[in-house]
């Protein structure tokens, strides 16, 4: 896995490499910020919250970079051997709607392209950029995504260090102990800047720090997820008090669970826990039918893991996103609630579902 190796390789259409495995290794960072060429897959995947014009939105900005071995041994310059896409998305919550776009192009000719130094991205007009900064999280993201009908023009400065997932960010994903990736995240990104929605430009306005927060995943990985698996639930959530829970699980077509895993960080220096495969147990309460695809999704979830039992409620049931002209997938990915076992409101951050509308294929 994880969420979107699958949506790389369906949209490349590349052969599938080897899968691979390593013991963990010291990442070196700001070079570890940039691009893996080598490797078959590789995404960068922004999401957060932030309150302007008096309102609560969430925004996402997802740039993919997927190896095509088959243009390996060609020698045209116009050969696609990387091609990169990206997806946007602006969830309006008092419009009751979600708004999204996306980007396909080779990598190469000015167009499109993605530093191997730190994080440089260039999709022609959406960019993704990181700058040094001396505060606790000692980088800050500059993303410039003038999109269909929104655009986000967004700063997200660091707040805390790196959080290494799995063993020193060597993160398990599968049954085989192939099945791996490298998986750093940043949570608790506090965001500034500005949203435009139709051409009115608002800006992100001072207020509760919770309301003004984003989360990064960086992953790549030579690993292809499990044949067995037909989609995943995952989430990325920053609690008020600071803390940084991630979940996910791998779904059978039965439903059933092929694997799991996470970690929860309950602050800036403490240590992180990790989450066994079988430590992890994701229970649909609602259902949400789309009216677009006709798939139907869980909206509402019952999260349990060795840091808790929590629940998680979509702000937005209609949060589907057809990436039918880049990736060829079709996902739902939205803004919802962290809330604890009793109900009470604990965080925010993001929940993506896929394999719903269809099951994710590799080709």
């Amino acid at each position: 896995m994880h969420r979107r190796h699958a949506l790389l390789a369906l949209a490349a259409g590349a052969r599938p490499a080897m899968a691979w495995a390593r013991p963990a290794a010291a990442l070196h960072f700001p070079r570890d910020h940039g691009s893996h060429p080598t490797f078959a897959t590789e995404w960068w995947y922004l999401t957060g919250q932030a309150r302007a014009d008096g309102a609560l939105w969430g925004f996402q900005i997802t740039f993919f970079r997927s190896r095509v071995d088959v243009a390996a041994g060609l020698r045209s310059a116009f050969a696609a051997r990387q091609l990169l896409f990206a997806h946007a998305a602006l969830t309006d919550l008092r419009g009751r709607r979600q708004l999204h776009d996306q980007r396909i192009a080779r990598a190469g000719f000015g167009v499109a392209e993605a530093s191997e130094q730190d994080t440089a991205i260039r999709l022609q007009d959406w960019t993704l950029s990181r700058q040094e900064t001396d505060g606790p999280g000692h980088g800050r993201y500059l993303i410039d995504a003038p999109a269909q009908g929104f655009a986000l023009q967004l700063q997200a400065t660091g707040t805390q260090p790196v959080l290494l997932q799995g063993e020193q960010g060597l993160s398990r994903k599968g049954p085989d102990p192939a099945q791996t990736s490298w998986y750093v995240s940043q949570p608790q990104l506090a965001i500034e800047g500005r949203i435009t929605l139709n051409g009115r430009r608002m800006a992100i306005e001072p207020g509760e720090r919770a309301d003004n927060r984003a989360w990064m995943d960086h992953e790549w990985s030579e690993a292809l997820m499990h044949p067995d698996a037909v989609g995943w639930d995952w989430i990325g959530m920053n609690l008020q008090d600071g803390g940084a829970l991630t979940a996910f699980v791998l779904r059978r077509a039965d439903a059933s669970a092929l694997w799991a895993g996470g970690s929860f960080r309950p602050s800036a220096q403490a240590p992180v826990q990790v989450f066994g495969a079988g430590d992890v147990g994701f229970t649909p309460l609602r259902w949400w039918t789309s009216p677009a695809s006709g798939a139907r999704y869980p909206v509402q979830w019952r999260v349990d893991t060795p840091a808790g039992r929590f629940q998680v409620h979509a702000l937005l049931d209609d949060q589907e996103l057809d990436g039918s002209a880049s990736t060829g997938a079709i996902y739902w990915e939205g803004l919802s609630e962290l809330r604890s076992a009793a109900g009470q409101a604990i965080g925010r951050g993001y929940l993506e579902m896929t394999g719903y509308a269809r099951p994710i294929r590799l080709r």
